[in-house]
């Protein structure tokens, strides 16, 4: 299952995820909104190296599995897809799931989900469109 894996773009799509997730929860599209959602207005961020360190780790991971239910032959097309499934159907639904029993608000729901969707559809197509 892993020996069709291509390491060097996963490392790319783990990182990829990482142009979306900066600008996604920034205060200029939704961060302000999320935080207030989540109720995380008096929290104290935890330390940088640590949050994009854990942050990088698990992108790897999911990307990881990405790479491994995607044919060696996907394209961007194939990939995008694919990411944008796994967004939606595996990690959004977990979120709607998890959120509906934690009693959080649709705002939460809806930029976390999204934000999946796109990072899974982007981390697709990264994988996808790499040279086989």
């Amino acid at each position: 299952m892993l020996a069709h894996l291509n390491w060097i773009s996963i490392a790319v799509a783990s990182l990829a995820t990482f142009l979306v997730g900066g600008p996604w929860y920034s205060a200029a599209l939704f961060g302000k909104r999320w935080t207030e959602a989540m109720g995380h207005a008096a929290t104290k961020p935890g330390h940088p190296a640590k949050v994009f360190g854990l942050a990088y780790l698990f992108s790897f991971v999911a990307a990881s599995l990405l790479a491994a239910l995607m044919a060696p032959s996907a394209t961007f097309a194939g990939g995008l897809r694919l990411g944008a499934l796994v967004g939606t159907c595996f990690v959004a639904a977990s979120f709607g799931i998890n959120y509906q029993f934690a009693n959080r608000p649709w705002s939460a729901f809806l930029i976390d989900g999204g934000y999946s969707l796109v990072q899974f559809s982007i981390m697709g197509a990264v994988l996808g469109a790499w040279p086989k």
